[in-house]
Order: structure tokens, then sequence, then C-alpha cells
């Protein structure tokens, strides 16, 4: 699948839309598709934070466990995920832009096993659209909180 780059202008603080992305439990309420999340590791905030997400997909519940491997407060944050023979390493950051903010995802998938090799390719639209969607809704809720 390769990489996917998402960017939104989002009218709200740099310090909020930072505080939003960068704390699950935030992040959560911004996104409707997340169901559940269950911390894994006994910090809940920072690198080395594990977590369990559940998220509805297409009608389907499913579960990643993710976790916080950079961390920088106000910049970016690096939240990676091994699952199903994919490495997800996604990097979300914050760039101060006249009036508001400019928030990038830049998400790697690199497959290590056949047969995501072979699939992986073939939901590149899918997920576009699927984190379009959750970049949409946090900056309905950084906007909406400003």
């Amino acid at each position: 699948m390769s990489t996917i780059t998402v960017t939104k202008q989002i009218e709200a603080p740099k310090e909020l839309v930072f505080k939003t992305i960068s704390d699950i439990r935030n992040f959560s309420q911004a996104v409707p598709d997340i169901k559940n999340v269950e911390f894994l590791t006994e910090q809940e905030y920072g690198v080395g934070t594990k977590f369990k997400e559940t998220r509805d997909m297409n009608g389907r519940e499913a579960s990643t466990i993710l976790e916080v491997t950079e961390l920088v407060e106000n910049a970016h944050i690096r939240i990676v995920s091994d699952t199903m023979g994919t490495v997800w390493d996604s990097v979300f950051t914050v760039e101060r832009r006249e009036g508001g903010t400019e928030l990038t995802l830049i998400m790697d998938a690199k497959a290590y096993k056949f047969l995501p090799k072979i699939f992986n390719p073939l939901m590149k639209g899918f997920m576009k659209k699927a984190l379009e969607k959750d970049m949409i809704a946090v900056k309905k809720y950084c906007e909406s909180k400003n």
C-alpha cells in the first residue's frame, strides 16, 4: 500500500488540535467510529502508551493494538501498529497557519506477509477514505471547541 497522506486546515489553535490527536481519550471523542479504547499500559499519554482501539469499520467492529512511539508536544506524534502482517506507521503533525492549524497525517504501511503484500495495495483507496473521514471528524471537533 505504501504511503497515504491527508492534510486538513483547521480553524483552531495548534495546541487544541495537538491535544485532540495526541491524547486517545480526546481523539476517541472526536472520531465517532471509535467505539472503545482500552489502555494496555499504566500510562495513558506519551511515548510508550499502548492501547487497544475498537472501531466501526463499515458495520463491523475491528480492534487494533497501537503504541505511541514518538511525541513532541505541539509538533508531532507517531503511532505504530503491527496488525495482520503489516506494520502501520502513522505520523500526525501540526503546524500553525494563518487562520489556524494545518494537520497532516502520513500513514506508511509495510507488509511483511504474503497476503497483505497482495491485498494492501487494493485497499489503498478504502484506507485513504477512512483516514479522510477521521481527519474531517477531528476538524469538526476542534472547530466546535474553538
